[in-house]
Parts: C-alpha cells; sequence; structure tokens
C-alpha cells in the first residue's frame, strides 16, 4: 500500500447515519448544550452529479452539521434512492459512516486510493467543492471521504 494517500492525516469530520435528523440531533444539541442546527438537503442529482457505485442516483439526504472546535459531526438522513448512506444505514444501522479529510487533487487521489484497492463507492458535487466516499473498510474498518473545495485547490 502507497504511503500517505492523502497527503493529509487531519480528521475534518465524523459523518453518522440516523432515521430521525430531528430527534438525533435535537439529542445531540441538548446532550452538548448548544443550539440545534437546522438540516438542510442534499441538491438534486441534476446540480449535485450524485453517482453511486458508478451509476447515476437520485439519493438525497438530510444533513445536520454541529462544529465541534476542530472536528465536525454531520447526521446523515439518507433518502430511499440507492446510495451509500441507504446501503450502510439498511445493513449496520444507525451509528458512524465515514470520516473525511479534506484533500487537494480529487482525481489524482481517488485514482490512487483505487489503484490501492480502496474503490469509489459514492460520489458528487456540494456547493463550493465535491466529496467521493472510498471504500476503506476492508483495511481500516470505516469508509473513508476526501472533501476538496473549491478554494483549496
Amino acid at each position: 500500500m502507497d504511503k500517505n494517500m492523502l497527503g493529509n492525516n487531519f480528521i475534518t469530520q465524523i459523518g453518522i447515519l440516523v432515521h430521525d435528523i430531528e430527534k438525533t440531533s435535537q439529542a445531540y444539541a441538548d446532550f452538548f448544550g448548544v443550539d440545534k442546527p437546522e438540516w438542510s438537503l442534499t441538491d438534486t442529482v441534476d446540480r449535485a452529479q450524485t453517482e453511486y457505485r458508478n451509476q447515476s442516483t437520485e439519493a438525497r439526504a438530510k444533513l445536520a452539521f454541529f462544529n465541534m472546535g476542530s472536528l465536525q459531526l454531520e447526521l446523515i438522513e439518507p433518502d430511499h434512492n440507492p446510495s451509500t448512506w441507504r446501503e450502510y444505514l439498511d445493513e449496520h444501522g444507525e451509528g458512524p459512516h465515514h470520516i473525511a479529510f479534506v484533500i487537494n487533487g480529487m482525481k489524482e487521489k481517488v485514482t490512487l486510493m483505487e489503484k490501492n484497492q480502496m474503490p469509489l463507492l459514492q460520489k458528487g458535487e456540494y456547493t463550493g467543492g465535491r466529496y467521493a466516499y472510498m471504500d476503506t473498510f476492508k483495511d481500516l474498518k470505516i469508509i473513508l471521504e476526501l472533501l476538496e473545495n473549491d478554494e483549496a485547490k
């Protein structure tokens, strides 16, 4: 396996899958004594260009973000359409889905990881950047999310 594939070892985010974003985000807000964030809905496929296992998908998810110092907690409630979120929630139930890292050079990082038997699961665009979920479960026991922000290019 290639070493230091990401060029970064700073975990930016932990993603947690939930069935009910309202209930779970309120529980986190109460637990930490912070305001409950409003959730947002991911963009439609025409804007997000979402692909899951190399196929276009209509998948969307409700997202709520808690900024916890240097780390962000992301709560994810997926819709019924095919996605890594829906598949993982159906197979494993609620709980951790991924850890995320901000990177530069998305195409190169995805290619390098695939060369190292860590295939791309899902990718898409968001306002200001793009994401890719890599199947690193066999080696790292969790999915890795790569985040590339337009200003970081």
